[in-house]
């Protein structure tokens, strides 16, 4: 069956609108600089290691024509962006003084631009899947679900940084069976379908998430526990069971006293179970495997649940008679200590089994939001192609055709003429719609009319999915679709508007997990795993609390549309108990979080976040030279070279541990290793106050921390704060490294050197609003390579 619905998905095809006239390209600033005095200039500090003979970093500019930058872009942006970047000349050789540099970046980037703006090259994206946050967006937008694609669809594949890059997202046949099944499910979930037969979900406890303290949306008063999100599918009963964790041996700990196991249901409780205790024979069980499964019998609760969206908690309360556990350090997570019968109980997972007695498909929020109208048998069909019309029309982003909206309908109506409800042709129209092509693609064809290679703009229903994709990684709403085919998105003022109205919906948080989350690793905390032995309390509760730190920073910068240099420079944070406590900041109770003034300067910005710097270290401690690329990679945007070959390790000789700084003056005399090191190391050594987990020190292996370092460009810098300093006395730097991630993001590939114009417009415009984040993105929206597109050099292809 489901492999019949596959074929359905090969063949369909998109029809486009007419493509809208080209807007006209800005002309960049005159030149007031000679090329006779910048061909003297490259001569004499550049092309002593960038000639034929040395082709030092594969660059040659010996005899290269400076008359005519555009001639050699490519080339010449390189030399822009290492001088830009204070890079070049290399550190230890000869530089000019004065504005010698900037003159010659200023000079080549107005003849390259002034190209640019006459001859636009927009570059091409090839055929975009949606990606599996973009998948999950658009399903909770379209049908008001909420689900954990993540056990639905595979992890997409990144490049340029990015998991939406249109060229690795490739398909396979093993993915496509996993969008059929995904379709099957969710259009059953949406509908409330009565085919839903009882099932078994399972929801585990983080092995590393702390049992002592209190969970973020359990009811105050309680310990540890998970809350449970779940969309349940229908009216109906379900029964919740949780399950003690287990020692290896099957010894259920701290049952010497009495415990209390509260279950609740959208925070009211639901079942108060006690257990433990001298009086509780079934605790002192000898057999302990019997003993653990016949108590777990208390904690069942089986009742009736509406159909939709719930939170189920399950937690102990906190003022049980348990005594409180000594541990060596505040937060020391107890699954690591010996086995032993002593200590807490602690919660190991949740089942969910259900539905039983199903008393029909409620009104959930999916169904509110697929039926627009209801049926009464004299009225089916006619209420069948409204609910269609309006599934179809967001789904693919755009009004269907007749032909389309046909073959949709088609599939109600067979189920109907075998005698399904009005319920099952709707799923089944449902199931078609979510494995189409036009749903799980982003179509953007050629006009008929442009020649091959040549730019033109795309229209304005295209124009709105990647301003949608951008801001909310999801589709377009009702209000920006109506824009968009009314052909209002043409007018730069009603897009500018757009754009304000779509960066302050809550959507664009989208932008903090989606962008911020890639471009500042922030993913990447899920996997890291800091020595137990070194950092025995470093536990889920403050990875969680680290990540969520700094994506409220993003988010906040996002939403109150503040500068994006608040990213390096903000004067305020967010912590809760868990991470006020790591930080050493006093007065900070409970697990929520709230904006808070930063008291102590060296915890300003991002470089002062316990999740770039754990990021950026070693498990047992920190990374100077990780930590100084981090900086040059994701902040400068002049990422150094990739290290050469057998690269030897830091040397680590029996006896006094050097400090940090030591190790890696050491390291320096390798030749091999000098060159990017004189790059790295000075950023990172200037962070090394802080250690692997962020924690704020003054010492080393006993050796008191020297946080002085001197660039590469011969600014002296002082701990955090000199970094910080030197970092934003080139705002634009910065603003730069962000734009460019910004408009990959946007643009779903990698970016061309014909792409640097419009970078540095978006800059330069944005600059003049101190570098507000909606002038960034409002610069990427209005440039050439977001609005533009480069016919293909095939033949036309028919709609």
């Amino acid at each position: 069956m489901r492999r019949a619905w596959g074929v359905l998905i090969v063949g369909s095809v998109l029809g486009l609108c007419v493509p809208q006239a080209a807007p006209a390209p800005q002309s960049a600033a005159p030149s007031q600089t000679a090329p006779s005095a910048q061909r003297a200039l490259l001569d004499k500090y550049c092309v002593t290691c960038h000639n034929q003979r040395t082709k030092s970093g594969g660059l040659v500019l010996e005899g290269l024509d400076v008359s005519s930058p555009p001639d050699h872009a490519e080339i010449w942006e390189k030399v822009i962006r290492k001088v830009r970047g204070g890079l070049m000349p290399p550190v230890g050789m000869p530089r000019p003084e004065g504005d010698a540099l900037p003159a010659l970046a200023g000079y080549l980037e107005t003849s390259i631009d002034r190209a640019a703006a006459a001859h636009p090259r927009p570059g091409r994206t090839a055929l975009h899947r949606l990606n599996r946050a973009e998948y999950a967006n658009a399903i909770r937008d379209l049908l008001a679900l909420d689900l954990d694609v993540a056990a639905l669809l595979p992890v997409d594949d990144s490049a340029y940084g990015f998991d939406n890059i249109a060229d690795v997202l490739g398909v396979s046949p093993v993915l496509m069976e996993r969008y059929l099944t995904a379709a099957w499910k969710i259009s059953a979930l949406a509908v409330g379908s009565a085919s839903i037969t009882p099932a078994i979900e399972t929801f585990r406890v983080k092995s590393d998430l702390s049992q002592d303290d209190h969970v973020e949306g359990l009811p105050i008063g309680t310990r540890g526990g998970m809350l449970v999100r779940y969309t349940f599918p229908v009216d109906g009963e379900y029964v919740f069971k949780p399950h003690l964790y287990r020692e290896t041996v099957n010894i259920i700990r701290g049952l010497e006293v009495a415990h209390d196991l509260e279950i609740t249901l959208d925070g009211e409780r639901v079942l108060l179970a006690r257990f433990g205790g001298k009086d509780d024979e079934i605790a002192n069980y000898l057999n302990p495997t019997a003993a653990g499964d016949e108590l777990e019998r208390r904690f069942e609760k089986r009742m009736a649940v509406k159909a939709g969206p719930h939170s189920l908690g399950v937690a102990f309360l906190k003022k049980s008679s348990a005594p409180t556990v000594e541990l060596l350090q505040p937060f020391l997570r107890e699954r690591i200590d010996p086995i032993t019968p002593v200590g807490i109980p602690e919660l190991d997972k949740v089942t969910i089994e259900g539905p039983f007695n199903t008393a029909g498909p409620g009104a959930s929020p999916s169904r509110l939001r697929l039926f627009t109208c209801k049926p009464d048998g004299r009225t089916d069909s006619a209420c069948a192609q409204t609910i269609l019309s309006t599934l179809t029309r967001r789904a693919y982003r755009r009004p269907p055709s007749a032909a389309e909206l046909e073959r949709v309908q088609d599939f109600y109506r067979q189920v109907r003429r075998k005698g399904g409800s009005f319920d099952e042709g709707i799923e089944s129209a449902l199931r078609f719609v979510l494995v189409s092509p036009q749903f799980l693609f982003r179509f953007e064809r050629d006009p008929d009319t442009v020649a091959p290679g040549a730019p033109y703009r795309i229209n304005d229903v295209e124009l709105a999915s990647r301003l949608s994709f951008f801001a909310w990684s999801s589709i377009p709403d009702d209000e920006l679709l109506a824009a968009a085919t009314q052909g209002r998105l043409a007018n730069a003022s009603a897009l500018e508007q757009q754009v304000k109205r779509m960066l302050a919906d809550s959507r664009a948080r989208a932008l903090g997990s989606n962008f911020a989350g890639q471009w500042l690793y922030l993913r990447n905390l899920k996997s890291l795993r800091p020595d137990e032995d070194v950092f025995p309390d470093f536990d889920d509760n403050l990875r969680q609390a680290l990540q969520r730190e700094t994506e409220l920073l993003f988010e906040t910068i996002v939403l109150e549309d503040r500068s994006i240099l608040e990213l390096v420079d903000a004067r305020y944070t967010f912590l809760n108990e868990r991470l006020a406590r790591h930080y050493g900041v006093p007065d900070i109770y409970g697990d929520q979080f709230r904006r808070v003034d930063v008291a102590r300067d060296e915890r300003r910005g991002l470089l002062g976040h316990g999740s770039i710097l754990a990021l950026n270290s070693y498990a047992n401690r920190t990374s100077p030279v990780t930590r100084g690329k981090y900086v040059l990679t994701n902040i400068l945007g002049t990422p150094p070279p990739d290290p050469p070959a057998n690269v030897p390790p830091l040397d680590e000789k029996p006896g006094r541990v050097a400090s940090m700084r030591e190790r890696m003056e050491e390291h320096r005399k390798n030749p091999a290793c000098a060159g990017c090191h004189k790059l790295m190391d000075p950023i990172g050594l200037s962070l090394e106050n802080f250690d692997a987990i962020g924690r704020w020190r003054t010492s080393d292996n006993g050796a008191t921390i020297d946080a002085a370092s001197t660039l590469w460009d011969g600014t002296v810098v002082a701990g955090p704060a000199g970094l910080r300093t030197a970092i934003l006395n080139r705002p634009e730097q910065f603003a730069r490294t962000a734009t460019e991630m910004l408009l990959t993001f946007a643009l779903g590939r990698g970016l061309e050197y014909s792409d640097m114009p419009a970078v540095r417009a978006i800059v330069r415009d944005a600059g003049r609003q101190n570098y507000r984040f909606s002038s960034l993105v409002a610069g990427i929206v209005r440039s050439v390579p977001f609005q533009m597109r480069q016919a293909g050099d095939e033949a036309k292809q028919a709609h």
